[in-house]
């Protein structure tokens, strides 16, 4: 409890928090690659220049997170939105790959459910994937009382 409260956010440790319409996830977990000591934090950065020249600047936020599971071939990146299916790519490069990852973030936000065939994906991101979760709808049980 103690390691909790020494964080300066009250969030749990794999938490991340939303504040723009759409979400770009790097896994600030990744290990040392051939080419780059932390393919993550060189990821978010050239991600959030690459975004701040588009138009999608006002709609996606590029943001680190804790491991996300894809290790043994990184750089992991997710695309995720409320109401939307969510994307977890594999084996990314930090700067090959950013135009592809951009791309994807321009047909992402036009989807109105997240969902999409890989031959709709730019580059790797057409093969690339660990996952695609679909959309969490959150509809509470009704209470019988």
């Amino acid at each position: 409890m103690a390691k909790a409260s020494s964080r300066p956010v009250a969030t749990p440790a794999y938490c991340v928090v939303q504040s723009a319409p759409h979400q770009i996830l790097v896994c600030k977990g990744c290990k040392r690659t051939e080419r780059y000591r932390r393919p993550g934090g060189t990821m978010i950065a050239n991600l959030r220049a690459s975004i701040a020249e588009t138009s999608l600047s006002d709609q996606f936020e590029v943001t680190g997170t804790a491991c996300m599971g894809g290790c043994d071939q990184p750089c992991s990146v997710a695309v995720r939105a409320p109401e939307k299916a969510s994307w977890l790519f594999f084996n990314l490069d930090p700067i090959e790959d950013v135009a592809d990852i951009v791309r994807f973030a321009q047909i992402y936000a036009q989807l109105d459910d997240g969902w999409c065939r890989s031959v709709d994906r730019p580059g790797k991101l057409a093969s690339n994937i660990l996952a695609r979760l679909p959309a969490m709808i959150y509809r509470p049980a009704h209470s019988t009382s």
